[in-house]
């Protein structure tokens, strides 16, 4: 029954893999799955932690895929660029450069201290700066 209520409800909901406003406005993705609060909307614990899991599993095979070197590093100091990676895009962790030079050499004090001179330590401080404590000591924040 269940396979055949998914080709109905598909055929008849749509499916958009994008959020997107209904009929009526509110917000909605996949096949008719409100999101808007408005109307009660919204996802369990347990998706959110499907989506992040498989955010993160994406990411990191990006990363791995355009910077192969990063697989080298301690799993606190591969966190650190994953987070960072998370936050702006793989492209926008690999414009720090300087601080990717650092890190790949062993330089971890200078790529904190690096990550720290950055528009993005001055956009998101709180976590710039727990995220290069990290960089430098390679024990979790």
């Amino acid at each position: 029954m269940k396979a055949e209520l998914t080709k109905q409800l598909r055929r008849d909901e749509g499916e958009k893999l994008s959020v997107y406003q209904d009929h009526l406005g509110y917000w909605t993705v996949g096949v008719g799955r409100l999101l808007d609060a408005r109307k009660g909307g919204g996802i369990t614990p347990e998706e959110s932690a499907y989506l992040l899991s498989n955010d993160i599993d994406k990411r990191q095979a990006e990363v791995l895929r355009r910077a192969p070197w990063m697989a080298n590093l301690d799993p606190a100091r591969f966190g650190v660029l994953l987070n960072m990676a998370f936050q702006m895009g793989v492209d926008g962790l690999l414009g720090f450069k300087n601080t990717l030079a650092m890190v790949r050499s062993g330089d971890f004090a200078g790529a904190a201290a690096g990550m720290l001179q950055s528009l993005w330590a001055k956009q998101t401080p709180e976590r710039a700066e727990r995220l290069s404590r990290q960089m430098k000591t390679g024990i979790w924040q």
